[in-house]
């Protein structure tokens, strides 16, 4: 049956890149609503879908979507990858401003919130997309396919010259709860030097060491060190499911990243629905459901954090 949540759940904090504060809350919807957001500061034409169509093509430091008049919200990808982790399909996410609070830089904290009010299952079936022809995109280097699967798995590759980070590799079932328990607390990551030439261009103006991983070479600049040895891919992953929530229903799937991001998955979802004869939509069965990422999440579950 899909779900939404028992009650709101509120958040507050600054946009990583414009460092404003933000009041965000997510409240329960009906069934067959999906996830949209609102801006709550805006008067008129504030509703903005939670869809690949509605991503700016492109985006590569987060996620950004807008609607038919150009109101825009951004950095969508943790708040979708918690809902989608904890296996929410509806929700209305009230925002008051054009970014999605940073927190810790990871979907943790989003995902106490809704595992703390709880699930309410709703009077419908569970559809899912399901993937029945490998699709594929690239630019330079970077690559992100879809192939078909009975279930969502997540490959990500990354490689980076810092010594700090390397070469990553992870492969994770997103069924039953991986997403809570393997990948929620990882946060966002980037260099110093990026710091340094997102900042000279008016951006990260909320970044801190606290909301994000920062890299120097051999170098972990940030308080405590990682929370896991490989916390940058598992971001990665934890990027690529919010962004795969993006496709409006759960997939069926297996997604492999290999230096992927923000706009190459946006990419690749663009080109799934381009064509119609890659992919069908399915009523979930008893079986298919209890594979979908989120099913039987529990408290214990949330990694505890030193």
């Amino acid at each position: 049956m899909q779900t939404t949540l028992k009650s709101p759940v509120r958040f507050s904090g600054v946009g990583l890149h414009s460092g404003a504060p933000v009041r965000m809350t997510v409240h329960p919807a009906s069934a067959e609503y999906g996830i949209w957001f609102r801006r709550t500061d805006i008067e008129s034409n504030a509703m903005i879908a939670a869809r690949w169509d509605s991503a700016v093509p492109g985006a590569r430091l987060c996620t950004k979507l807008v609607n038919s008049a150009g109101v825009m919200v951004s950095t969508v990808e943790h708040i979708m990858a918690a809902l989608a982790g904890c296996g929410v399909h509806n929700a209305l996410i009230e925002i008051d401003g054009p970014e999605v609070p940073i927190l810790d830089g990871s979907s943790q904290p989003f995902v106490e919130g809704i595992i703390a009010v709880g699930l309410r299952r709703l009077n419908a079936p569970v559809r899912a997309i399901e993937v029945l022809e490998p699709i594929e995109v690239r630019e330079g280097d970077a690559v992100a396919r879809l192939d078909p699967s009975d279930t969502l798995y997540i490959d990500f590759h990354i490689e980076f010259d810092d010594a700090a980070i390397g070469r990553q590799d992870k492969t994770l079932n997103m069924a039953n709860g991986s997403f809570v328990r393997e990948l929620c607390d990882s946060r966002t990551f980037c260099r110093q030097d990026d710091v340094t030439a997102m900042r000279d261009n008016g951006l990260a103006l909320g970044g801190t060491l606290e909301n994000a991983v920062v890299f120097d070479g051999a170098d972990v600049l940030s308080p405590g060190g990682l929370r896991h040895d490989d916390e940058a891919v598992r971001h990665k992953m934890l990027d690529a499911l919010g962004d795969l929530a993006l496709a409006g229903a759960p997939l069926l799937a297996r997604y492999s990243g290999h230096r992927a991001g923000h706009a190459l998955t946006n990419k690749l979802l663009r080109a799934l629905f381009a064509r119609p004869d890659a992919y069908r939509m399915v009523v979930c069965d008893t079986a298919t459901a209890a594979r979908l990422p989120g099913v039987g999440v529990r408290n214990v579950d949330i990694p505890v954090l030193a």
